[in-house]
């Protein structure tokens, strides 16, 4: 009798346990409420149309990742041989994984010489019309999601390093992606993604994190990065805020109306700050 009552409890305790990883993994984030911007009219008409791109991959290919959550999917890969181990993980903004995104992982290779894995976070999906943007940016599920990113982890193997950058929708996933990695994390980029606001998440980054916003931005407002860089501060975190007299998507690589010195400035110290990272014992 004794031993039922045992294995009775024991099945309680592992039933409360599989609930509460379930709910914290449904539990709504940065990423979330990002995605509610699309609901937004605003914020969607200042998003112009990604300008026409003829791009063919020179040293980058799509390879299959394999997320334990579902089908296979596709990652847009450019390896480098001599950095194995080291694996900056790129995140898409809201268009999806298109061809700007992957000049942009070939262009950082060649620039750092670290392996680059872009994940797609859409599946094989991507549009040029901001509106059908909204609607994919919102349709991402984020359990298959962070399934997604665990995979792009676990790319660079067991002891491996990961650093991980994104614009945008992606500049938000960029920072998920970082808490996820735990000890394997070497550094963090965003680029005017939405700050995670959550103590508990941010206490798990293992890496510093460098932040690049813009001060005329409706969205991701200097007050919501002001906050966030004071948590981070008070959390014994290392985060670098750059700021620029710009608006929301001043770097993205597909908007026309770019803000090409912010973007350089931005570029620069992002290139920088991977190759320290990385080099650092």
């Amino acid at each position: 009798m004794k031993t039922a009552t045992k294995i009775l409890m024991l099945l309680m305790l592992l039933s409360n346990v599989v609930y509460a990883q379930s709910s914290c993994c449904l539990k709504p984030n940065s990423s979330t409420a990002f995605a509610s911007l699309a609901n937004d009219e605003n914020f969607v008409s200042m998003h112009l149309s990604p300008l026409p791109l003829d791009f063919q991959p020179t040293v980058g290919k799509m390879i299959n990742l394999k997320p334990a959550n579902g089908k296979e999917v596709r990652a847009f890969e450019v390896k480098s041989g001599s950095s194995v181990g080291k694996v900056i993980l790129m995140f898409h903004e809201w268009w999806g994984l298109n061809e700007y995104i992957q000049r942009e992982a070939e262009k950082l290779h060649l620039e750092t010489g670290y392996t680059v894995l872009a994940i797609d976070l859409y599946e094989g999906k991507s549009t040029t019309n901001p509106d059908e943007a909204g609607k994919l940016m919102q349709a991402v599920d984020q359990t298959r999601a962070r399934s997604i990113i665990q995979a792009g982890i676990d790319y660079a193997g067991k002891l491996g390093k990961v650093q991980t950058i994104g614009w945008c929708m992606g500049g938000g996933w960029s920072l998920q992606a970082a808490i996820m990695a735990g000890s394997n994390l070497k550094g963090c980029i965003i680029y005017y993604g939405m700050p995670e606001t959550d103590s508990e998440k941010l206490k798990q980054l293992n890496g510093p994190v460098l932040g690049f916003f813009a001060k005329k931005d409706a969205w991701i407002t200097p007050e919501v990065v002001q906050k966030f860089e004071s948590q981070m501060k008070d959390l014994g975190k290392t985060v670098t805020i750059e700021s620029y007299d710009a608006d929301h998507a001043f770097a993205n690589p597909s908007n026309p109306k770019f803000d090409k010195e912010a973007s350089t400035q931005a570029h620069k110290l992002a290139v920088e700050f991977l190759k320290k990272n990385f080099e650092a014992k």
